[in-house]
């Protein structure tokens, strides 16, 4: 009975620690070579599969110096101001966010930088839970030993959702303005940079005031973003 218990104990700390060895050595395969897909895309792609078994992803990888300065600094500024500076998390955004769950009664907000939504793009479900925010956390700090700001950025860029079906800051260019990543002007990359927290949401609803209210003030922003 007693090894009984003990194997109840350790094989889910057994199975715990290989899988965040295997999340290890997949940070560190990508350090050098680019993901194909996340684990949010093949996600999505299969909910449009269940409509369309012929659906496809929009996407196309491209080299961070072929992305524009401008959306860089808009993603920056609108989506982790302090991206440059932190360990990979913002632990007073994420005071804050707790707060406001706790006023809601349920998960809503996630308080999440750059690092920590790339960590839930590439490995985990778009599930809210503090369970599935603690793997994000051991992630985010794989991903911040492991990689440089420049290389953390340049897979965001490439595989975050802008639209039904569209990702990455290539992807996105060609849908909303038929032109490449790399010749996007101000305006341009700051709506780009707003859409992200409800891309498909903003996807159908191009027109919403509140989207351009928001352009407006990161376009103001932007140019004292500090990239990595």
């Amino acid at each position: 009975m007693k090894r009984l218990l003990l194997w109840l104990i350790l094989l889910p700390l057994i199975l715990f620690l290989l899988l965040q060895l295997y999340f290890f050595l997949q940070i560190c395969w990508w350090i050098n070579f680019n993901p194909s897909s996340t684990s949010f895309m093949r996600q999505q792609l299969s909910v449009l599969q269940e409509k369309n078994p012929d659906a496809k992803l929009q996407h196309k990888w491209v080299p961070y110096n072929r992305i524009s300065v401008n959306l860089k600094r808009a993603v920056i500024s609108s989506e982790d101001d302090g991206f440059s500076e932190h360990d990979g998390v913002d632990w007073d955004a994420m005071q804050k966010a707790y707060e406001k769950n706790q006023k809601k009664g349920k998960v809503r907000y996630g308080g999440s930088t750059i690092t920590q939504q790339l960590a839930k793009n590439l490995f985990l479900s778009g599930e809210r839970s503090y369970l599935r925010k603690g793997q994000e956390l051991i992630i985010t700090y794989m991903l911040e030993l492991c990689m440089d700001k420049e290389r953390i950025l340049e897979i965001y860029l490439n595989v975050v959702e802008w639209g039904v079906g569209v990702f990455g800051a290539e992807a996105a260019s060609q849908h909303y303005y038929k032109i490449s990543a790399a010749a996007l002007g101000p305006a341009q990359a700051a709506r780009l940079a707003v859409m992200l927290p409800k891309p498909r949401f903003f996807d159908a609803h191009t027109g919403s005031a509140y989207l351009q209210k928001r352009t407006d003030l990161i376009l103001r922003r932007m140019n004292s973003a500090e990239l990595p």
